[in-house]
């Protein structure tokens, strides 16, 4: 990223409380930036990594559409991890098993001046399903309340839930490992949600499919899991069966803060690292937070569009929607027999989807990643009497205010043209020449020459 201009050095001192994040949204959308000195810490902080597609692709060394070929990949050949030795694992270097001080031994954010306290917001929650045995990655916020422990937030239908929920039924605690800085590969197979990431898949073995090799992992110190032996900062420890602390406010990705609830206790066993290890921060409200998930939310969509509808060529998870609330779908007619599929391609959306809540549904001259195009789009062959149509009452995310404890009415738009009329509908066409760039002129003076004025 360094060498394409998408890594960018604050070399000021700044407060973990507030600065560090309040320059990180200053500056939201841009290439990454590396903390060097952070108040009361020895350890880097990095910010905005992958919150803009230039990152992404730099980080990637290819285009978005490569980047979700990647996506699609993993999700179609995973490959189990490989077990190393200790002795060959960065994030085993410096273990620390004892006297364990997560807030003073980490550059640990407060965010925003409302939430509830300091954050860790982009560890990588892994655990072994109690049930199945199956690896679980996932990112989940965690709030310190104490020098070993955090308090950790668990969404309604997540994965991780679901395990702990399992334990504490058997009245065990649930072994878990967080990953902060981990594989590129892991970060994405972690954000992968819906319909292409059921619970049976081993999301290690599906990050191992996105990068094109076994993961590498190693044996944790403390507890019965397997670790990702590349990572900047481990922590491992229990999520407390029987303990619960009051975890929030925080100002999370839809803008607003979410509200205070009861959450499990993360009790920390071990802390390793790297010797030189560098702190990964996501600000809840920010372009990272979304544009993490947009590629690898494509990647889904498209798999399950294309396998169902095969008149879908494209999707976009629209920036204006969070990457993850509404997409603008392309289709291309070939016959008559075609007309009626993008409504099917809007309902499978839907189902590929939870939280989609509005679809949009383009032909294939409408370039999808051009909201002024989207537009015209709506402007020109959407009829509202007959090309809207909603889904009532349906699920989805719990965050929305509008909606009743996630549930919403679900909004669908045709803006394509049948078939029949796709000539009376095409734009009219300019003859492509080659502009000549000496010929043009800012200077009024010499165009006034020019024109004999």
């Amino acid at each position: 990223m360094a060498d394409q201009g998408r890594l960018q050095t604050y070399a000021a001192p700044a407060d973990p409380h507030l600065e560090v994040a309040g320059v990180m949204k200053q500056l939201d959308g841009g290439p990454a930036l590396l903390f060097s000195k952070v108040n009361g810490h020895d350890i880097p902080v990095i910010g905005n990594l992958l919150s803009c597609q230039a990152n992404v692709e730099a980080a990637f060394g290819c285009d978005f559409r490569g980047v979700r070929e990647f996506v699609g990949r993993a999700l179609g050949d995973p490959k189990p991890p490989v077990l190393v030795e200790r002795a060959r694992a960065p994030a085993q270097e410096q273990v620390h098993t004892k006297d364990i001080d997560i807030g003073r031994m980490l550059p640990v954010l407060q965010h925003t001046a409302d939430d509830a306290g300091r954050y860790m917001t982009a560890g990588i929650v892994i655990v072994k399903d109690p049930d199945t045995g199956v690896y679980n990655a996932s990112y989940h916020r965690l709030m310190l309340a104490g020098p070993n422990r955090a308090g950790i937030q668990l969404d309604f239908g997540r994965h991780l839930r679901a395990a702990y929920e399992r334990a504490q039924k058997k009245g065990q605690h649930l072994p878990v490992v967080v990953c902060i800085g981990s594989d590129l590969a892991l970060h994405y197979t972690a954000a992968t949600m819906g319909s292409q990431m059921p619970e049976s898949a081993d999301e290690l073995a599906v990050a191992g499919g996105l990068c094109g090799r076994p993961l590498p992992v190693v044996k944790a110190i403390t507890q019965d899991l397997l670790v990702p032996a590349e990572s900047e900062i481990v922590l491992e420890g229990v999520l407390k069966c029987d303990e619960e602390v009051m975890e929030g406010p925080f100002g999370e990705f839809v803008g607003y803060l979410a509200p205070a609830d009861p959450g499990p206790v993360l009790e920390v066993t071990a802390l390793t690292h790297r010797t030189k290890p560098i702190y990964h921060a996501i600000n809840g409200y920010g372009r990272e937070t979304v544009v993490l998930r947009k590629h690898v939310l494509e990647a889904s969509l498209l798999k399950v569009l294309q396998g169902a509808v095969p008149i879908v060529t494209d999707a976009e998870m629209t920036a204006g929607g969070l990457h993850r609330f509404h997409a603008v779908v392309q289709v291309r007619k070939a016959s008559p027999a075609h007309d009626g599929l993008q409504r099917n391609a809007i309902m499978a959306s839907f189902g590929a989807l939870k939280d989609l809540d509005m679809v949009i549904v383009v032909d294939d001259d409408i370039d999808i990643r051009d909201p002024a195009d989207v537009e015209y789009a709506l402007a020109t062959r959407m009829e509202a009497s007959k090309d809207i149509f909603m889904l009532p009452a349906a699920r989805g995310h719990e965050y929305v205010r509008v909606s009743d404890r996630g549930m919403r009415t679900k909004l669908g738009i045709d803006a394509t043209v049948p078939f029949a009329e796709k000539t009376r509908f095409a734009r009219c066409e300019f003859k492509p020449v080659q502009v000549d760039a000496a010929a043009m002129t800012t200077d009024a003076g010499v165009a006034r020459k020019r024109l004999g004025l």
